[in-house]
C-alpha cells in the first residue's frame, strides 16, 4: 500500500524552514542536498545563484510521517505561489502501483513531469490534478537501492 506525506516548496528559504522545523520537532535532518551537488545533466547548467538552494530535504516526524521539501529554481520559480507551495507525495510499493496512481490521479489535470527513472534512482513523476492539487508519485526500487548505497 502506498504511503502519503507532504512535500513543501520554498522560494530560497527551505534550509531555514527545515532547520526551524527540526528544532521544534526535536529531530535531526538525515538528508539535505543542494542543486549544486546534483550530477551534471546534459543541456542543463545550474545558475550560480541556485547552487546553494535546497534540491531535496527529508525530516522524519514519526515512524509513519516524513516532511519533505525543496527550494524552487530556474524555470520552476515562476510558478511559485505562497499558499499553494506544497504537494501530496505518494511513495508506492511497485512501479505498477506508481503508474496506476499517477495515471488515475492526473486524468484531466496538468502533468509537469511524466513518470521516469531519475538520477537519484527513483521512478518519479509530478502533476497538478483537475482540482488544482499538486502531486508527486515516487517508487524506490529496492534492487536499485542496493546497487547505490
Amino acid at each position: 500500500m502506498a504511503t502519503v506525506n507532504l512535500y513543501l516548496t520554498f522560494n530560497g528559504n527551505c534550509r531555514q524552514a527545515f532547520e526551524f522545523y527540526g528544532s521544534v520537532f526535536e529531530v535531526e535532518i538525515p538528508y539535505m542536498g543542494t542543486f549544486g551537488e546534483m550530477p551534471p545533466m546534459e543541456g542543463k547548467e545550474i545558475p550560480e545563484e541556485d547552487k546553494d538552494k535546497i534540491m531535496h530535504v527529508t525530516l522524519p516526524i514519526s515512524k509513519e510521517t516524513i516532511l519533505m521539501g525543496s527550494d524552487t529554481s530556474g524555470e520552476w520559480a515562476s510558478h511559485f505561489k505562497e499558499g499553494n507551495n506544497f504537494s501530496v507525495s505518494i511513495n508506492t510499493e511497485s512501479k505498477e502501483e506508481a503508474d496506476k496512481l499517477f495515471n488515475g490521479l492526473s486524468e484531466g489535470g496538468n502533468i509537469t513531469m511524466s513518470m521516469e527513472d531519475t538520477f537519484w534512482g527513483a521512478y518519479f513523476g509530478m502533476f497538478t490534478d483537475k482540482f488544482g492539487i499538486n502531486w508527486m508519485v515516487n517508487y524506490d526500487d529496492p534492487a536499485k537501492a542496493q546497487q547505490h548505497p
